[in-house]
């Protein structure tokens, strides 16, 4: 006890709220269920396979830019930081891989897929693990004192 006869924890520390994890977590998902989708074309030769990872990488490019934005936001208003700088390296990379990839995709049949893009999905698939075994973000939050959790 303290002087005021209260535990010490009257005042604890919490983390305030991050917006970008959610749009890295759900851009990230689809970018990797790309993979599903480019070994399912490739095992049977369904074209409607090929569409559906060239709609699951353009989604997940708009969520990488939502997450983008999202994260300048965090940092503009002081919520995150600092920057951890793998994280970040490992999603940019993953990005524009991506970017490739769904440039690789827009060919013409067998070659849309085979063998391009499965191994461009392949490396996005792996880096984007990474990042989210280790917590979908790019900053830590700030913590902040003084505040009731």
């Amino acid at each position: 006890m303290n002087s005021s006869g209260s535990t010490g924890d009257a005042y604890r520390t919490r983390l305030p709220w991050l917006v970008h994890p959610f749009f890295v977590s759900v851009g990230g998902s689809l970018l990797m269920a790309a993979l599903g989708s480019d070994i399912m074309y490739a095992q049977t030769s369904l074209m409607q396979w090929s569409n559906a990872s060239e709609w699951l990488i353009a989604v997940g490019l708009v969520f990488a830019l939502l997450s983008a934005i999202a994260l300048l936001i965090d940092v503009a208003l002081g919520v995150g930081r600092p920057i951890s700088w793998l994280d970040f390296i490992l999603l940019a990379g993953a990005a524009l891989l991506s970017l490739v990839n769904a440039f690789v995709h827009s060919r013409d049949a067998w070659t849309s897929v085979v063998p391009q893009g499965i191994w461009l999905s392949a490396i996005v698939t792996l880096l984007l693990l990474i990042v989210g075994f280790r917590g979908w973000r790019v900053t830590r939050t700030r913590r902040v004192e003084g505040v009731r959790p």
